[in-house]
């Protein structure tokens, strides 16, 4: 699930291999993307930072006969077959074919989720325009993302983070289990998705009705779906995953540096005996205490709690830019991607 991809299209070879050099500029500038994960031998995983990194851009020999170009690399570098090795970095690398059924070169972007989060993707479109442009001398200094690493693990003790979740979980005694699903672990095989975007006008109406309750609209949207898991587990009381950015915690220069930010902590939610205000008020204030909190360990909350597993569902809850690799030079389209 966390090797990740963008299907593009350029209209010629020359134009891939400048846009490989774009990206290869920015993981010269950016520590976590010259990063590799090595554990054996070793007490525990930890992450080396190469001096170099070369990108790879490997060439594929495809039959039009057998579908479409596009089509057979997904095929042929799905993540739920097809591994990168994470000891070697860069964690990126792009695979293409001649595409001369569209007269383009197909490719794919790789790129895992340990290294990059959905907010670094945008930067590094942001920074690859730069090159491309010629305005790279405008672009700031890199944040290190050891500098995050170190304020992380400097940061909020163990046992202040122990002390929070206890006093949110100590008493829950069931999992949260909508259709009692509990065995949610996988290599990514069995996925399927389903969409259903929310029209404009509501989108308009959750925000108005989180600004008259003085809330943001995240939290009306977590008590929202803390009700669709009271409805589908029998419960009013649950518990969820909420994704959290990671950076607000994370010092000068976080919203443009790269890397593995974001964290998935649980969030408890009671709908029993409390008004729609309340709740909101309460959802609001778990969410804001949750903050100071955004970098313990899933493993370290799970475990204050004496249940496993406790919880299956996640919410993930953000604000968007629709640019990231959309749009960063002529004779490059982006056909599709896959994020988290």
């Amino acid at each position: 699930p966390y090797l990740l991809q963008s299907r593009m299209a350029f209209d010629s070879l020359e134009r891939l291999h400048a846009f490989m050099g774009a990206l290869q500029q920015v993981v010269a500038r950016h520590d976590i993307l010259r990063t590799g994960v090595v554990w054996e031998g070793l007490d525990s995983p930890v992450q080396v930072v190469w001096r170099e990194a070369p990108l790879t851009v490997q060439a594929v020999a495809l039959d039009p006969a057998d579908g479409g170009i596009i089509e057979q690399l997904h095929a042929r570098f799905d993540a739920r077959h097809y591994r990168l090795d994470i000891t070697q970095a860069p964690l990126l690398r792009m695979v293409y074919a001649q595409d001369p059924a569209n007269d383009r070169v197909a490719a794919i972007l790789l790129f895992h989720h340990l290294a990059l989060d959905h907010t670094a993707m945008e930067v590094v479109g942001q920074e690859m325009r730069a090159f491309l442009f010629n305005q790279a001398h405008a672009l700031p200094v890199a944040a290190p993302f050891r500098n995050y690493v170190a304020q992380a693990r400097l940061g909020v003790s163990v046992a202040e983070h122990e002390q929070f979740f206890r006093e949110m979980l100590a008493d829950v005694d069931e999992p949260t289990l909508p259709f009692g699903v509990q065995d949610v672990q996988g290599d990514g095989r069995d996925i399927e998705e389903a969409e259903q975007p929310l029209d404009a006008a509501l989108a308009l109406r959750v925000r108005e009705q989180a600004r008259v309750a003085g809330v943001s609209a995240a939290s009306l949207m977590h008590l929202a779906w803390a009700h669709v898991l009271g409805w589908l587990s029998g419960r009013d009381d649950v518990v969820f995953g909420t994704v959290l950015m990671g950076r607000l915690q994370a010092g000068d220069g976080a919203d443009r540096a790269l890397g593995m930010f974001i964290n998935t902590l649980p969030l408890r939610v009671r709908l029993a005996g409390v008004t729609v205000r309340e709740a909101i008020r309460q959802t609001q204030q778990q969410l804001s205490a949750l903050l100071a909190h955004e970098q313990a360990s899933l493993a370290l909350a799970q475990r204050c709690s004496g249940v496993t597993p406790l919880f299956n569902s996640l919410l993930n809850y953000r604000h968007v830019s629709v640019e990231a690799l959309e749009v960063l030079q002529p004779g490059v389209e982006l056909l599709s991607s896959e994020d988290i």
